[in-house]
């Protein structure tokens, strides 16, 4: 649960978020939690099914939900079409954790042609390379170091030992956490015979307004070209980003997720946990790829779902298992067909 020094009444908080308040307006929050653990000054809400059995017990101040569970509700409801996108907006008020001042730490190790915006918060131990450019209202957390020729747009927030690679553009309001790094060489190496000898990673990494970037994610930098995030692209923490990979706009990856080189994903996609999409291929817009999937080929279709886990085996069994289990729906109608012929029931006839 969180709680502030910050109080809002009921009524304030329906007007300023454009929810429906169904309840008394002068019942004043200072904070948010569970349904099953919010107090009497703060506010909760139901937006997955699962947890509707613990509206009726709530203590909680108000509940944001959707018309549908107002009648069921004991306390006060703040009506809203997406109960969770309506909690999102109005938790940030709650958010106890106190704003960077602006300022640079003394430990701090700045390039004397590094060019700092106003009001930027550079924290303990961080360094700032030759050439960097910081925009206005940025925080550099304790540790983290850019190095020559970083580029950051306003807003920007980077917590502790974020490392940033030579040459590394970041977009406004891009959040990194800690332990990222943006801009290491991707893995590009050459079998020479009898050993492997370094590509040089020549290009860097473009990250679009409005980016977060989770903790220990890593983000190789291109080979050639840079490798690019656009606007608004969410990655959970430790998740890999291959050399020249490009992420479409507004798509979102869930914790573990990695994807090989030189591969596109769409917009307006997802990946759940664990999943994996290999090299070179694309994927299409608003697909959706299901925890712990692997993604051998492209997806052309936008739009669909995918999924599928299957342990790993020598690889020519893998390939005869394969190539058998792409032809299970024919065989299938084939057995079907032969059964109706024979006058015997089949699956649907049941």
């Amino acid at each position: 649960m969180a709680s502030t020094d910050s109080t809002h009444r009921l009524d304030d908080l329906a007007a300023r978020f454009g929810l429906e308040l169904r309840g008394d307006p002068n019942v004043t929050i200072d904070g948010v939690g569970t349904l099953r653990g919010a107090t009497s000054s703060q506010v909760s809400f139901l937006a997955n099914r699962a947890y509707r059995k613990d509206l009726a017990a709530t203590r909680a101040g108000a509940v944001i939900l959707q018309g549908d569970d107002a009648a069921d509700c004991p306390t006060h409801c703040l009506v809203a079409a997406d109960p969770y996108l309506a909690y999102a907006r109005l938790a940030v008020l709650f958010d106890p954790r106190p704003a960077a001042e602006p300022g640079v730490h003394p430990s701090a190790i700045i390039a004397a042609n590094a060019t700092l915006g106003q009001n930027v918060s550079i924290g303990a131990h961080a360094v700032i390379g030759d050439g960097c450019v910081i925009g206005d209202g940025c925080t550099i957390g304790p540790g983290s170091v850019l190095e020559t020729d970083c580029e950051l747009g306003a807003g920007c927030r980077l917590h502790a030992n974020v490392s940033l690679g030579q040459g590394v553009r970041l977009g406004c309001r891009v959040i990194v956490h800690p332990g990222a790094v943006i801009g290491a060489d991707g893995f590009g190496i050459a079998f020479a015979g009898d050993h492997w000898e370094k590509v040089p990673q020549l290009g860097s990494v473009e990250i679009g307004d409005d980016c977060e970037i989770g903790a220990n994610t890593c983000i190789d930098r291109g080979a050639i070209e840079n490798t690019v995030l656009e606007a608004d692209v969410r990655l959970d923490n430790l998740c890999q980003i291959g050399h020249n990979v490009r992420i479409g706009a507004h798509t979102a990856f869930a914790g573990g997720a990695a994807v090989g080189g030189s591969t596109h994903i769409g917009r307006y996609c997802m990946l759940g946990g664990h999943a994996g999409v290999t090299g070179h291929v694309a994927i299409a817009d608003r697909t959706t790829i299901a925890a712990k999937t692997a993604v051998l080929r492209s997806i052309t279709e936008p739009g669909l779902t995918w999924a599928g886990m299957i342990p790993a085996q020598p690889i020519r069994a893998w390939q005869k298992n394969l190539s058998r289990l792409l032809k299970l729906d024919q065989l299938a109608r084939r057995i079907m067909n032969t059964d109706t012929k024979a006058g015997e029931p089949t699956e649907d006839d049941e």
